[in-house]
């Protein structure tokens, strides 16, 4: 048994206890590809979304060093044809890259030097499990003599954390080149890779690097954030996994939701960040705990990186508005961007961002990201998006105290600025100029859009937090119709009513315009009254 070939159970040991969320069926999807056409498979997501849980289970399922009966037949895979057959019966190798780089750093060996101590470091191994086998200068070699013995089993390759190296060292491409030639050797080497490898899992947060408009490593199929296909149920923590959890410990399961759901995968459905979910029962508080991933990819770098329209897009994210994206093209490394769409695609990957892959579209997942955002947006360099943080915050000021005048002119300025003449006048147009001009809300509110209230829907609804002294918001936008009439649909349809108890005074916002004005001249009218409610 040793560090990186054959390092048993020990890991998932200590992992698959009374809290442990059963994700063994993992397994079964790899068995289906051992010694098959397919076998190469590599899984990326964000971090802490369980890919060294995954790695230590895949471990400790294949590895012939140890008997590892009583971890998995309790588990869901024991129900699995395919369960005792492949259940211990293969050697292992299993790298965390991030170990290597940071025994490196630590030892003031270059991040060049990184594939070789890799391969050396396994060669040794390799040896150790069979004195007799003589020693070769080449890691591949020793694997293809080790394999060809009589009774000497196939490997498993599992590395976690593959491309450490490729974040890493994003300003070194000679140690890149190096890592990715190593890995060249193994999986895209013919002979060796169909004699020597059963399968290989590897698991980052970014997708196999491009080699100009190639993968690296092509062979290789690729299951990612935006596209994880039979994966899917496997990235996180899947809605009936958090209900079951919050279930057991007693915990709010819609705030969990509100807090840590947003992602969403075909035939999956809602996926949850598993640390994120663990951390709220385990502290009893929902709350923002991203910043506890030591992830050195930061979001303020990214938002404030100058591409045309990047500060435009940021801001409809951040004011709740789902904006189109083209995922293709992007070159899975942190450096190599030609426009917005790739920092975007980036933050697909990174988890900052949920992808709609029937839309093409992506927004901020949920409230423990839309803080991340809130927070990261206040140090952004951009000039404009400092200017749209400040209008917006004027607008709340003028909104709470009703000046009118204030309010209409800057909804008329974000209507004019962010609306194509196309979809000037329609409806979901105007919800999103709400939302663009309120967008630094979520200092004091929750957004709410077509929210069910009295006796219908109000188009946009500010709810203040709990720990806020902030008036409720109800704005509606209109064409056409007298200011005084928005307001009375707000009073109309009741929707004040739906708010009684809440021991917060509301305020009506009605903003209306001429629609057959000409362009540019379509003057925004604002009423603004407030309803004192019972404390």
């Amino acid at each position: 048994m040793g560090m990186y070939v054959n390092p048993g159970n020990a890991g998932f040991k200590k992992i698959s206890g009374s809290n442990y969320i059963d994700k063994t069926m993992l397994i079964s999807l790899i068995n289906e590809r051992i010694n098959a056409e397919k076998n190469l498979i590599c899984v990326s997501r964000p971090r802490r979304f369980g890919k060294s849980y995954a790695a230590k289970m895949l471990t400790a399922y294949y590895d012939c060093s140890c008997d590892s009966h009583s971890l998995f037949d309790d588990k869901k895979i024991a129900a699995c044809d395919s369960y005792t057959k492949h259940l211990n019966q293969y050697n292992v190798i299993n790298l965390d890259i991030i170990g290597f780089i940071s025994l490196a750093q630590r030892k003031g060996i270059a991040l060049r030097e990184v594939p070789d101590k890799i391969a050396d470091a396994v060669k040794e191994e390799v040896l150790a499990l069979d004195p007799t086998l003589s020693a070769d200068k080449d890691l591949e070699n020793t694997l293809t003599k080790y394999v060809g013995k009589e009774g000497n089993k196939k490997f498993i390759f599992i590395i976690d954390e593959w491309d450490a190296m490729i974040r890493e060292a994003k300003d070194d491409p000679e140690a890149q080149k190096r890592y990715l030639n190593l890995l060249r050797g193994w999986f895209k080497n013919g002979n060796f890779t169909d004699q020597v490898v059963a399968t290989a899992y590897m698991t980052g947060i970014l997708p196999i690097k491009k080699d100009g408009s190639q993968s690296a490593i092509s062979d290789f199929k690729e299951y990612t954030m935006i596209k994880p296909l039979e994966f899917g149920g496997y990235v996180g923590f899947t809605e009936e996994e958090v209900m079951s959890i919050c279930e057991k410990k007693n915990a709010d399961f819609d705030m969990m939701k509100k807090w840590y759901d947003g992602y969403s995968f075909k035939n999956v459905g809602s996926v949850y960040n598993p640390n994120s979910v663990m951390n709220a029962i385990s502290n009893d508080d929902f709350d923002s705990y991203w910043t506890e991933t030591s992830a050195a990819e930061g979001l303020l770098e990214y938002i404030s990186q100058d591409y045309n329209g990047l500060t435009k897009t940021i801001a409809e994210l951040i004011g709740g508005v789902d904006v189109k994206v083209s995922t293709t093209g992007f070159a899975n490394d942190l450096t190599t961007f030609r426009g917005k769409d790739d920092v975007l695609t980036l933050m697909i990957h990174l988890g900052y961002l949920a992808y709609d892959s029937v839309n093409e579209t992506v927004r901020i997942p949920n409230e423990e990201i839309k803080k991340e955002f809130s927070k990261a947006v206040k140090q952004v360099k951009h000039r404009a998006t400092l200017d749209r943080l400040r209008e917006s915050e004027q607008l709340f000021f003028d909104t709470i105290n009703g000046n009118e005048e204030a309010v209409a002119a800057q909804i008329e300025k974000i209507h004019r600025e962010e609306t194509a003449p196309l979809h000037y006048n329609k409806e979901d147009s105007l919800r999103s100029v709400i939302k663009l001009a309120y967008y630094s809300y979520r200092d004091h509110y929750v957004q709410f859009e077509e929210l069910a209230a009295g006796e219908g829907f109000a188009d946009v609804v500010y709810l203040p937090k709990y720990d806020s002294d902030y008036p409720i918001l109800v704005i509606e936008l209109k064409w056409n119709k007298n200011v005084e009439t928005a307001v009375n649909q707000i009073k109309d349809r009741r929707y004040p009513d739906s708010f009684k108890g809440c021991g917060k005074d509301i305020i009506l916002v009605g903003i209306t315009y001429d629609k057959a004005a000409p362009a540019g001249n379509r003057k925004h009218i604002c009423k603004i009254e407030k309803v004192t409610m019972d404390r």
